[in-house]
């Protein structure tokens, strides 16, 4: 409510309960499912818990202070995030060809998951800027290098995916921001000539001329999702062979999860009686984490699958909502920020379950497995409260 003479109420409004509501509900289905995914193991289910705990208490700290507060230290943030993802690159963890993981005793964290929401506070804090400045071309580009930077040390790891959620993410913020929209045409434009090429760059360009570094395994997977032929043209019968049955192998992944999304039918096969995982079809490695759709889609059926869609459905608008409602362009880029990362995760990996996208390895928020990326989302999740909290009527 307003105060006398139109002073702004320095009392924090009451909970977005549609979105914490949905955020609580797929912590629980989360537990649920992981601990079906793993096939009854204790310990993984319990260290998730563990994970949204400090993930909540994270969230509940970061309500407790105005967000124009915490953007002051938007860029303190963004740096330390740099640092992070410089420090990987020296003293990460390598697992099947990739350093990401910085290890500290029994724990391991990922500095691009913290990377990914220091971004956004970071573009929110910059481009809250006034309107007239955001028509500058050097304002843009100053933009886009804001972005630049970690998406090239992310992409050093190597994280293709991870890399790729801050595009869409910025796009939005500087559409909503007010960045003129024949400016966002030629950057979008810009991004899928890029993009194409270095498609075309993986695809076809022979190992010593390819400008994009991947990881053979992660070559493999773009290979597989545009049906290119694993095969050299010069290669021999027999190489031929090996490389068909290599093909095979990585392909294999894909079509077991779309069975599993495929066998669930309408109403599932019951909660740990889902047999693509349990007779080893999808990865064990996988099942709790990229492919967790895919098993709650076999033990639920359709209409879990809905259920879940409903909730991201729910966290989603309720974050347009609250971005509707800010008071200010600050709020209503953070809020933006946060919507975009969701839902560009949710569509990358619910796409690569049914065959829609290529497995890039982005985790779903709050159902998969892993600890810095639920303590992130529930990070992102107390900052969109936090915007709710904070706004002010007049």
């Amino acid at each position: 409510m307003s105060g006398k003479g139109g002073e702004l109420n320095p009392r924090p409004s009451r909970f977005s309960w549609p979105l914490l509501s949905a955020v609580l509900l797929l912590m629980t289905v989360s537990c649920a499912f992981v601990h079906s995914s793993t096939l009854g193991d204790g310990g993984t289910t319990a260290k998730q818990m563990v994970w949204f705990t400090v993930g909540l208490v994270g969230a509940v700290s970061l309500c407790l202070v105005d967000y124009h507060i915490l953007a002051r230290w938007a860029w303190v943030g963004y740096w330390g995030a740099i640092l992070l993802l410089l420090l990987v690159m020296v003293i990460g963890v390598d697992r099947n060809g990739a350093r990401r993981w910085i290890e500290l005793g029994p724990f391991q964290f990922q500095p691009s998951e913290f990377a990914k929401l220091a971004v956004t506070m970071a573009l929110a804090q910059f481009l809250s800027r006034p309107l007239e400045e955001l028509r500058l071309t050097n304002v843009v580009f100053k933009t886009l290098g804001i972005v630049l930077l970690p998406f090239v040390l992310i992409l050093k790891e190597p994280d293709l995916g991870s890399a790729i959620v801050l595009v869409p993410t910025m796009l939005a913020m500087m559409f909503v921001a007010g960045v003129p929209v024949r400016m966002l045409a030629r950057i979008v434009g810009l991004a899928v000539v890029v993009g194409g090429l270095l498609v075309a760059d993986v695809l076809f360009a022979p190992e010593k001329f390819r400008l994009l570094k991947l990881k053979e395994y992660q070559r493999h997977r773009l290979m597989v999702y545009f049906g290119k032929d694993f095969a050299p043209k010069n290669a021999t019968p027999e190489q031929r062979a090996y490389y068909r049955e290599l093909q095979r192998q990585k392909a294999w992944n894909v079509q077991q999860a779309l069975i599993s999304v495929g066998s669930g039918g309408l109403t599932g096969k019951g909660w740990r009686q889902g047999t693509q995982n349990a007779l080893g079809y999808l990865p064990r490695l996988g099942a709790h984490n990229d492919f967790i759709f895919s098993v709650i889609a076999e033990e639920s059926g359709f209409v879990g699958s809905i259920l879940v869609v409903g909730l991201y459905t729910v966290v989603l608008f309720s974050g347009l909502k609250i971005a509707g409602q800010a008071r200010d362009r600050l709020g209503r880029l953070l809020a933006t920020g946060v919507v975009g990362l969701w839902f560009t995760h949710v569509f990358i990996n619910v796409g690569m379950n049914i065959g829609l996208m290529p497995v890039t390895g982005i985790p779903l928020p709050l159902l998969s497995y892993g600890g810095s990326a639920a303590v992130c989302a529930l990070l992102a999740m107390g900052l969109l409260q936090n915007v709710h909290l904070y706004r002010r009527s007049y």
